[in-house]
């Protein structure tokens, strides 16, 4: 972590900080103590409420001079865990910027069992701001402030799929996935919750929120050989396809790369 310094309130670390993002916090002193060694959340902004007012007008600034790009008027909370109180609420753009660990929701929808099985897939519209043109589940989405993991799934699915809530709520929780990854907006530190769905064979997504432009129902063969030979796949949707590979036994332990394999679905 040479190239970050810990983000802190109260002195406990919630993020990483690139050193030349830390340089750009300098501007706010009113909002960010700033040194060589970390950069804190200033003592004085001392509940939710202030820390969240004060954070906020920081990064539109930022936003406006274009030093965080993708804005998308949705808030993540910023806690030490996700069952813990938030201590502020974040720009969800931002929260790379400041290294806090962020979650989502994912589901592998698929149709049949064993053999039989086929995977929906979609394709990312191209027009969006991460991963455009990529391929993604069914349905996913990150986890907003304020807003249970069940509900969100439920929302997800019917903005992205058409997902009735009667069968939306037939998704079973089955893991997570966990990464820690430098990208070009700072440090990713994401937590997935991931679900199962079987969806009935007669049933056809349609996307209603402009965000994926189609999807497939692929063998899982197929799905298999795509995630083996191209990088066709958004990174994280890849990781939640292979653990549920693993899970439904389409990549076993007789596979030499079984232990790594499994070892780096988390942290």
């Amino acid at each position: 972590m040479t190239r970050f310094r810990p983000f802190l309130i109260e002195d406990r670390r919630l993020g990483w900080v690139r050193h030349e993002f830390a340089d750009c916090l300098r501007a706010f002193p009113r909002t960010f103590v700033v040194d060589a060694a970390a950069v804190r959340l200033a003592p004085a902004l001392g509940d939710f409420d202030a820390r969240s007012r004060a954070v906020a007008e920081a990064l539109r600034a930022l936003a406006d001079d274009g030093t965080i790009a993708g804005w998308r008027d949705e808030d993540y909370p910023v806690a030490e865990s996700f069952h813990a109180a938030p201590l502020l609420r974040m720009e969800r753009a931002a929260v790379p910027a400041f290294g806090v660990r962020a979650y989502g929701v994912h589901l592998n929808g698929h149709v049949g069992r064993g053999d039989d099985m086929r995977l929906w897939v979609a394709r990312r519209s191209r027009t969006k701001p991460t991963g455009p043109g990529k391929l993604d589940h069914l349905v996913a989405g990150g986890q907003p402030i304020g807003i249970g993991l069940a509900e969100n799934l439920i929302k997800e699915c019917a903005e992205e799929a058409a997902l009735p809530v009667e069968l939306a709520v037939r998704a079973r929780p089955a893991g997570f996935v966990s990464y820690r990854m430098e990208s070009a907006e700072g440090l990713r530190d994401d937590i997935l919750f991931v679900y199962d769905l079987e969806v009935p064979a007669d049933f056809a997504p349609r996307n209603r929120d402009g965000e994926i432009e189609e999807f497939f129902l692929w063998p899982v063969e197929r799905v298999m050989r795509v995630l083996a030979e191209t990088e066709d796949f958004k990174f994280n949707v890849a990781l939640v396809v292979i653990d549920f590979l693993v899970r439904h036994g389409f990549i076993d332990p007789e596979d030499p790369d079984y232990l790594d394999i499994v070892d780096g679905l988390r942290l």
